[in-house]
């Protein structure tokens, strides 16, 4: 099995950059989740709400967060300042301490997205020094976790054979097969059977330089509908609706890919093409 693309968002719910290597720390792959639009009381806000996010371009810089849109200059935002206004933001009902970009952010996040049920829009990024914890009640004995403004775990790991079953089941419904753009994920892997990830308990290297632990299937959501170059949902409902159809949880809903945390590998930088296996089951046996 092998790594076959790695995946960060620097901005929570804007495009997303596709590298051939990044590096590895418990809140992510580096740069991933680390800024985040909100409303004006700290609300997080995303493709659910505003699916025309999905067409906000980024680019990271040597000293700058770059965001681009078909419809305005590029946003330029310096990756060292001072200065910025401390706030408390929300994800879901977590807490988070963060810094705001300030003006120019906010005016050009209007001039693109406009405002958010009569809110106007900000740009923040996580604050230096400040934890999200993972929610413990996934997590094994002993494990603790945090990470930045990612929906709820640091990285979510997702296999090709998984979603190739996932577009033979829509070809058998007359609909187009979707890219693994839909589901956003951290990385993706190839060499195993459909949905392997699921029944497994880590992923890691073959050389044991790091591991993940696999701790809760991700359920998804309206995003996985949304095309992430037009930022338009093309067929209503799908591949949502066939996800929930496919249901492999106890749970309902629909869900595809393992929310993963970093157990051994801080720093350690990985690449695609790097081999890799699935270790152990979901009841923590590594046999």
């Amino acid at each position: 099995m092998q790594i076959t693309a790695l995946n960060i968002y620097p901005v929570k719910s804007l495009g997303g950059i596709a590298l051939r290597e990044a590096r590895l720390t418990v809140e992510g792959l580096a740069w991933d989740r680390r800024w985040m639009v909100v409303d004006d009381v700290g609300r997080f806000v995303t493709q659910r709400q505003l699916p025309a996010m999905a067409r906000i371009g980024v680019t990271l810089e040597d000293d700058a967060l770059v965001l681009t849109h078909p419809q305005a200059e590029a946003l330029r935002v310096p990756l060292a300042r001072e200065g910025q206004e401390r706030l408390s933001v929300y994800v879901w009902d977590d807490r988070c301490e963060a810094l705001d970009e300030g003006a120019e952010a906010r005016a050009w996040l209007a001039a693109v997205l406009g405002d958010y049920q009569g809110s106007g829009l900000r740009l923040v990024r996580f604050a230096p020094n400040h934890e999200r914890r993972v929610e413990s009640r996934y997590l094994r004995p002993g494990e603790r976790a945090h990470t930045g403004f990612a929906d709820g775990y640091p990285f979510l790991v997702v296999s090709e054979a998984s979603l190739a079953d996932v577009n033979r089941r829509l070809a058998a419904k007359g609909q187009d097969a979707v890219p693994m753009t839909r589901f956003r994920p951290s990385l993706v892997v190839a060499g195993e059977a459909p949905f392997a990830e699921d029944g497994r308990g880590e992923l890691g290297a073959l050389d044991g330089r790091w591991r993940m632990g696999l701790r809760k299937p991700c359920q998804r959501c309206k995003i996985t509908t949304i095309d992430q170059l037009s930022g338009e949902i093309l067929v209503p409902g799908e591949p949502l609706r066939t996800l929930v159809e496919m249901n492999r949880s106890l749970a309902p809903g629909g869900y595809f890919g393992q929310n993963a945390i970093l157990l051994q590998g801080e720093g350690v930088t990985l690449r695609v093409g790097e081999r890799c296996r699935f270790e152990g089951d979901r009841n923590g046996s590594r046999g």
